[in-house]
């Protein structure tokens, strides 16, 4: 099991899942709000409504985004993008290293 923790207005909401979900589906499982992680193309990385922020300690141990790649490419227009923070939950799979990730939820507009 993967312990992630999911902050929201300075709370954290702990998940534990299965090591090879994604962060997206550990998100789903743990009932963040809708708003906060709404995952409208299912985890094709096709819309960007699953947009996090890691914490400083993670953007390393997840390591390097392709900045020329498809994930990059979705968010870098996106409102709330920060080079090297940003993220695509549905683009990171959990592995036993990623035990006790901490990212920052993002308020989505829903359509």
């Amino acid at each position: 099991m993967v312990t992630v923790y999911f902050v929201r207005d300075g709370s954290k909401i702990r998940v534990d899942v299965p090591e090879g979900t994604t962060l997206m589906e550990a998100a789903k499982e743990s009932h963040v709000r809708i708003h906060e992680i709404p995952a409208d193309c299912g985890g094709s990385c096709a819309c960007c409504t699953c947009h996090i922020h890691l914490t400083d300690k993670w953007v390393d141990k997840l390591g390097k985004i392709d900045y020329n790649g498809l994930e990059t490419s979705l968010m870098e227009y996106e409102k709330n993008y920060v080079e090297g923070v940003s993220r695509l939950a549905c683009q990171i799979k959990l592995q036993p290293e990623h035990d006790g990730l901490i990212v920052n939820l993002l308020k989505h507009e829903l359509l």
